[in-house]
């Protein structure tokens, strides 16, 4: 499946919910997408074929990215990674604070979550269902191979 494909997949199966976490957000519920089986497993295999052969970990960050992480890991057979909101992990930590659209929040991986037991494994890349242009992420993510399969 195209990339261009794969787009319209996603746009098909994304609903706007406006004023959701907050007034003004207008929230883009993937939930019908998840949903829909078919749908999902065109999506992930678009995902693992970006990739093909350069990952052995696939980290997910929460709470969709969960979702993703773990049907692509599958897909791949590889291993997966959370990377949750601060204060859910057991044992040594890694954080990272971010802003967000309304608000701020920190991140969190267990030290030993990769390579030898440190966190610090090699990065190949970031795949995004969703991308909001107007948030800037991928500016944020510069000298990383950044794969956006819908943006808006």
């Amino acid at each position: 499946m195209s990339l261009d494909e794969t787009a319209q997949l996603i746009a098909a199966h994304t609903i706007d919910v406006p004023d959701f976490p907050k007034p003004g957000v207008v929230f883009k519920d993937l939930s019908p997408l998840f949903s829909d089986g078919r749908a999902f497993r065109r999506v992930i295999d678009a995902i693992v074929g970006a990739y093909a052969g350069r990952f052995d970990v696939v980290a997910g960050i929460e709470a969709r990215g969960f979702l993703l992480a773990a049907a692509v890991g599958y897909a791949a057979t590889v291993g997966v990674v959370p990377i949750r909101k601060a204060g859910k992990l057991p044992r040594a930590t890694l954080s990272a604070s971010y802003e967000l659209e309304y608000g701020s929040a920190t991140i969190e991986v267990q030290q030993d979550a990769f390579l030898g037991g440190q966190a610090g494994g090699e990065v190949v890349g970031f795949v995004a269902l969703l991308e909001l242009s107007f948030l800037h992420g991928r500016d944020r993510l510069s000298g990383f191979d950044v794969t956006a399969l819908l943006t808006v």
